[in-house]
């Protein structure tokens, strides 16, 4: 195998998945991946492990969690280039592509904006000190970091991408039993802005269409709930409510699917009290995720091969 995922990751995950061989024949300059994610508990985690594990067969791997922390990325990009790599393509791991985009972007260089690393306050000993293991709060470092790389950026997320459809659809169908007297709701955690948020429920919208056409739910509706900002939360955390308790006073169930990297959030908390139907599972494990990834790859080492 051509990769060594993240080898702080073996501190917190203990997995098979979490360190792959590494192939000799390497060479200096080759093309590397730094896979984004969030992170959180050791099930997330490992779940995004799982997801990225496939490719390791033909890409050189590493993974940052955080969100857009320098101190992470600093760590997962000089692991590769320990390994040779002179070229990286960084793919997020997130529902929207406007998420952490211009920090990231600032933080590897591409865009100005990140101060110089002052290297008195940072460290290396990955795991700990104020940066910590996933799922355990990360440092939110933000200073451009130390690199001889070139950097190719994904701009999409999870919300864009095609592949997502086939999520839903394989969710919806192991979830129902009588279509007809079904309605389908798709939560996501949504932004801040009303304009950013109605482009996250636009971008979702767009990969029901199977759901819609193909199949005769009742009907099917994508909504966020604003988690972290508590003036909107209240709000969509009643329509949400709503919408769940309207399918079973007339006659039918709602399926809960959530347009998640991984779990169910808060949802059960939300919805408590409720009748609905759930299988708790976010957008991964899915192989579609999978060949997401693999699709941003190989769009980002062209971009890296033709200078575009």
């Amino acid at each position: 195998m051509k990769a060594i995922l993240s080898a702080w990751l073996v501190l917190v995950i203990v997995s098979p998945l979490s360190v792959l061989a590494q192939n000799d024949t390497h060479t200096e300059g080759h093309f590397g991946v730094l896979v984004m994610a969030h992170g959180g508990s050791d099930e997330w985690n490992q779940g995004v492990l799982d997801t990225v594990a496939p490719l390791s067969e033909d890409y050189d791997i590493e993974l940052a969690f955080g969100m857009a922390d320098a101190v992470s990325i600093q760590e997962a990009v000089a692991r590769l280039e320990q390994r040779g790599v002179k070229r990286i393509g960084v793919v997020r791991l997130f529902i929207s592509g406007e998420s952490w985009y211009e920090r990231t972007a600032q933080i590897l260089g591409l865009e100005e904006g990140a101060p110089e690393r002052v290297i008195e306050h940072a460290h290396t000993d990955a795991g700990h000190g104020d940066h910590g293991a996933p799922g355990m709060g990360h440092s939110m470092a933000f200073w451009r970091i130390d690199s001889v790389s070139e950097f190719a950026l994904s701009k999409d997320g999870l919300a864009q991408a095609p592949q997502m459809a086939h999520v839903l659809l394989s969710r919806a169908l192991g979830l129902s039993v009588d279509p007809s007297h079904e309605d389908v709701l798709i939560l996501a955690h949504g932004p801040e802005t009303d304009a950013e948020d109605q482009r996250w429920i636009a971008q979702i919208e767009a990969r029901t269409a199977a759901l819609r056409e193909q199949h005769p739910f009742r009907s099917v509706k994508v909504a966020t709930l604003r988690e972290d900002w508590e003036e909107k939360r209240v709000g969509a955390e009643e329509s949400v409510r709503e919408f769940v308790s309207n399918a079973s006073a007339s006659g039918g169930t709602a399926l809960v699917i959530p347009y998640r990297v991984h779990g169910f959030g808060p949802y059960a908390n939300v919805l408590e009290g409720l009748e609905y139907r759930a299988d708790e599972q976010g957008l991964i494990p899915h192989p579609s995720v999978t060949a997401w990834i693999e699709a941003q790859v190989v769009l980002l080492e062209n971009q890296l091969n033709t200078g575009s």
